[in-house]
């Protein structure tokens, strides 16, 4: 069993399918014997009439305080409405590192077996600022920041992870043949980190490069180092060499905040059928489990998950089974050894 401590975690259910994924994560928290002392608050598209954001100040103030959040799929409209309540998070709280492990399951059949690698997006600034003006009927103009100080940490994040799990090569991904200042620069700052870790082997990679490498064979690649806006493209083409967004975690990480997410959709089509698949942010509370020292629980988790998925009948619909979100979470408590 896991250590009595008791952890205090911000919970944000988000909306669509988030209360059920999270009902669910939080259960085999309690199924494993991890003490946590949630802290439920309001977040999502349902709150933005009352707040005027998905993520109001009290949520943000409730994270701080705790230092720690495990957060449901919230809806992001496209084109329209409010801001990105991920944007949101990361901004006000500087959670500046995103890490999404990406790691074959066995007996749940894909194109690739044996693939084991690690996204590092830089989290903040990029394309994602949000800088965006209209220079004149039909043309708009989008900023893209790149800054030493970003390009820095998330390299220094990155090398001291890879340490920390036992990762042997770092390849930063990049399209400075083209963007020569901004992308330069980041490349100009993942060299100098590297020069100080010369146990751990460095590369580069032009991310058009990078992308047709991955389909054509993701095992080459071990921690994947990258800017934002292209973390977040690769991150999602890693998702689906081992099953899709619903079988991978995800973590955005600063200095003093961890928030702990599933990186799929709201999914509000099928929101309230109990047919969700939790997968994504139960391992999302592995990670989680992990980071705060609980990770003997966090390893007994994530081998129930997997034996749950090894048997085609007790997977969720959308893994080509059966199951409901209920049925599947019953069989992975019932496998918590």
């Amino acid at each position: 069993m896991s250590t009595q401590r008791t952890h205090a975690v911000t919970l944000l259910a988000g909306d669509g399918i988030g209360p059920e994924v999270t009902e669910a994560t939080v259960r085999v928290l309690a199924a494993a014997g991890v003490a946590i002392e949630w802290d439920r608050v309001e977040a999502g598209g349902d709150v933005v009439a009352k707040y005027g954001t998905p993520v109001p100040e009290s949520a943000l103030q409730s994270i701080r305080r705790r230092g720690l959040a495990l957060k449901g799929p919230i809806t992001t409209p496209v084109g329209e409405g409010f801001r990105s309540a991920n944007v949101t998070l990361r901004q006000n709280l500087d959670l500046y590192a995103c890490l999404r492990p990406v790691k074959s399951i066995p007996g749940l059949p894909t194109r690739f077996e044996g693939v084991d690698l690690i996204i590092v997006r830089e989290n903040t600034e990029d394309l994602y600022s949000g800088l965006e003006h209209r220079v004149c009927p039909g043309v708009v103009e989008s900023i893209k920041v790149i800054t030493e100080r970003a390009c820095l940490r998330i390299a220094k994040f990155a090398f001291r992870m890879a340490l920390q799990r036992g990762r042997k090569k770092i390849t930063a991904v990049h399209k400075a043949n083209i963007m020569k200042l901004s992308d330069g620069l980041f490349l100009e700052c993942c060299r100098r980190i590297a020069r100080d870790h010369r146990d751990i082997e460095y590369g580069e990679v032009i991310v058009d490069n990078c992308a047709m490498q991955l389909v054509r064979d993701p095992t080459q690649f071990d921690v994947l180092l990258l800017e934002n806006l292209y973390g977040d493209i690769l991150s999602d083409l890693c998702a689906g060499l081992v099953g899709g967004l619903g079988v991978v975690p995800g973590a955005n990480i600063g200095d003093e905040v961890a928030v702990f997410e599933a990186v799929h959709g709201s999914a509000p089509d099928i929101a309230g059928k109990r047919l969700a698949n939790p997968t994504a942010l139960i391992l999302s509370a592995v990670e989680m489990l992990h980071h705060v020292g609980e990770s003997e629980a966090g390893e007994r988790i994530e081998r129930a998950v997997h034996a749950v998925l090894g048997e085609p009948q007790l997977r969720t619909r959308d893994l080509g089974g059966k199951a409901t979100t209920d049925e599947f979470t019953e069989s992975v408590i019932e496998r918590l050894g």
